[in-house]
């Protein structure tokens, strides 16, 4: 039994991962950045469950289309500069998963939930300000697709892929 941490985060389509990758690899601190670019919906999963999480998470994602997510503005980190995500569908998904989980969720994950992707942390405040006013000058917002859930294992460093849920539910009118 491993009993690792899990984490949950949004799979994008491709050319936003790209996007946002870059970003994140242009701006993060290169001997801090050890993982992609990510939304994360858990923080900490019992490690000692994935099983339970694993079947949970095929039956949720065999019912559940594409997910569209706006990425609507920028969000001040103090040591850092995020994008802010609307996705009504992607608040929704979550809240259902949070219910199922309840007992297990830590004081982090049972608190609110506040979709972003974090393209620099970890600066000071003066270098992360000065990003958000570059970003600023030249954000537009864009519209993207989630198209799955990838669960990862914490080990204390870079994650370790545990799992990949593809969306696969019809889009309804």
């Amino acid at each position: 039994m491993d009993d690792a941490p899990l984490i949950l985060t949004l799979r994008f389509d491709d050319t936003t991962f790209v996007r946002l990758d870059a970003l994140r690899r242009a701006h993060f601190p290169p001997a801090r950045n050890h993982i992609p670019a990510h939304l994360t919906l858990f923080h900490a999963l019992p490690g000692e469950e994935e099983a339970g999480v694993a079947a949970a998470l095929a039956e949720v994602c065999a019912a559940t289309p594409a997910l569209p997510i706006r990425f609507s503005g920028l969000l001040p980190l103090g040591r850092g500069v995020a994008l802010s995500v609307e996705a009504p569908a992607l608040r929704a998904l979550r809240t259902g998963l949070a219910a199922r989980w309840s007992a297990w969720l830590t004081r982090q994950d049972a608190g609110g939930f506040r979709p972003h992707v974090t393209v620099q942390n970890k600066v000071a405040p003066e270098v992360a300000r000065e990003l958000l006013e570059q970003m600023r000058a030249a954000f537009e917002p864009w519209d993207a697709r989630g198209e799955g859930l990838l669960l990862w294992r914490y080990r204390g460093g870079p994650w370790e892929a545990a799992g990949s849920f593809d969306f696969r539910g019809e889009l309804r009118p």
